[in-house]
């Protein structure tokens, strides 16, 4: 997700999830599944030495162990990583901490994990994330168990699940356990210029009927409708797929997520796919946007070449650089079609930017105990004013922190959506399936297939991978 879940952050939760990469990262970790198996025998502590009524050190660190850290250096940056360092660097003083970041977490990772010798934890987002159920299937990830058992730091009589928002766990759980935290509660869907908007008198559209009218008048004053990050797929999806989910609501959202073919016969999906499509036949994209890549297409809106761009909330941090002073980002959810089952207030809403620690890291109760310090009121307040995004911590965020426009608008769409919030999991739990979708829709944008093929692609890639 050039970032943050550039997917899961990137993405949901991620980007959490651009681009899969099963090609690279399928395999050789499929061939080093016989290195990671053996239960409890990591090089680090064992899970049966834990103490999870020790609200100290519950999972057993050696005060002197090093701990190797290694940060997707994406829309948040790494710096937040380092704050974070600190925290633990304070109980354990004597540990050397090796802080690393890149944004090619396969290229740089996948031949550790092949030699049995990963980092202890590991933010595995971006577009060249290794897939989690990629992970999972070849034993390489420690069970997060332990760490929802252990205290809270804050707050010692509560548990670490207890202190989550809600679906937080979701983006994580495959086959019913728990392999990753995905610690940004991300908000996914339209983002405008409040600036560009007063300007020109328009109003944000509520209703899709709305958008398309503004998109002429927008078109009309030499600014085009809507930019997308052509070269990642998954942006579009987002805004395809919550409109799917919107109009077909939580039930259908379910079959897709469990690959049911016949979840794309659905009367929603076409309804949605035909609408969504006026952006393209109407001429409404940017020029040159199906090629761009994510901070190409951000850099041009931010430049008021469009009007409209869909994104999660890593946005904001991830354009600082090229964002105008007064430019008034601001977040919206996806218009409303007629007959929506969801609000027009519903956002997709989850935890995205996931870590994982892995079963053969150097110091495993390490992993788990900086993923425990990341969860405290002090560790998320770091995380809000570096990295300009809210974490999976229920209020997380006091009053001292104080949020940029496009952050602070995405705590208003929260607040407005209260229950009315989803989210998929297929990217995580079905990530060739995924890609599927992911190239269909790139053919979809350039206006070389329409909806009904798009649907049917869709509808074959769920039985494919049903099966597989």
């Amino acid at each position: 997700m050039g970032s943050a879940n550039e997917y899961n952050r990137r993405d949901i939760f991620k980007r959490a999830a651009g681009i899969a990469v099963l090609a690279a990262a399928g395999s050789p970790l499929l061939a080093a599944c016989a290195a990671g198996a053996g239960g409890s025998d990591n090089k680090g502590t064992k899970s049966s030495g834990y103490n999870l009524t020790d609200a100290k050190n519950p999972f057993g660190v050696d005060a002197r162990a090093g701990l190797e850290v290694f940060i997707f250096d994406g829309g948040y940056g790494s710096d937040y990583a380092k704050a974070f360092e600190a925290v633990y660097a304070k109980s354990y003083p004597d540990a050397k901490i090796n802080h690393q970041a890149d944004k090619d977490v396969t290229g740089k990772l996948q031949p550790r994990f092949n030699a049995g010798s990963p980092p202890d934890v590991i933010d595995d987002s971006g577009n060249k994330q290794i897939k989690l159920d990629v992970l999972v299937d070849s034993n390489q990830l420690t069970d997060l168990q332990p760490l929802l058992d252990a205290p809270y730091l804050d707050d010692p009589t509560r548990k670490v699940r207890d202190v989550l928002m809600p679906g937080t766990l979701d983006s994580g759980t495959v086959k019913g356990k728990v392999y990753n935290l995905s610690y940004v509660y991300t908000v996914f869907g339209l983002w405008y210029s409040g600036k560009l908007f007063r300007e020109h008198g328009w109003t944000a559209p509520k209703t899709w009927a709305d958008f398309i009218a503004l998109g002429s008048r927008i078109k009309a004053a030499g600014i085009a409708p809507l930019a997308h990050q052509g070269k990642y797929p998954y942006y579009i999806n987002v805004a395809m797929l919550d409109m799917i989910a919107k109009q077909g609501g939580p039930e259908l959202m379910k079959r897709i997520d469990n690959l049911d073919p016949t979840a794309w016969d659905d009367p929603a999906v076409k309804t949605a796919m035909d609408a969504f499509y006026q952006v393209v036949d109407q001429d409404f994209l940017l020029p040159g946007t199906n090629g761009m890549t994510h901070t190409e297409s951000q850099t041009a809106w931010n430049q008021y070449k469009a009007a409209f761009i869909p994104c999660g909330s890593w946005l904001e941090n991830e354009q600082l650089a090229s964002t105008p002073a007064d430019f008034e980002m601001t977040f919206m959810p996806m218009p409303s079609l007629p007959g929506d089952r969801m609000p027009f207030e519903a956002i997709r809403a989850g935890a995205g930017e996931p870590f994982i620690v892995p079963r053969q890291g150097r110091n495993v109760a390490g992993g788990l105990e900086f993923l425990r310090m990341m969860l405290t009121k002090e560790a998320s307040g770091k995380f809000a004013q570096t990295a300009n995004s809210l974490t999976c911590l229920k209020d997380g965020v006091g009053p001292e922190v104080k949020l940029k426009p496009g952050t602070q608008s995405t705590v208003v769409a929260l607040k407005a959506a209260g229950a009315n919030t989803f989210n998929y999991q297929y990217p995580n739990t079905a990530s060739k399936f995924d890609e599927d979708l992911q190239n269909a829709s790139g053919e979809l944008m350039a206006k070389r297939i329409g909806p009904d093929e798009w649907i049917k692609r869709a509808k074959e890639s769920a039985a494919k991978n049903k099966s597989a």
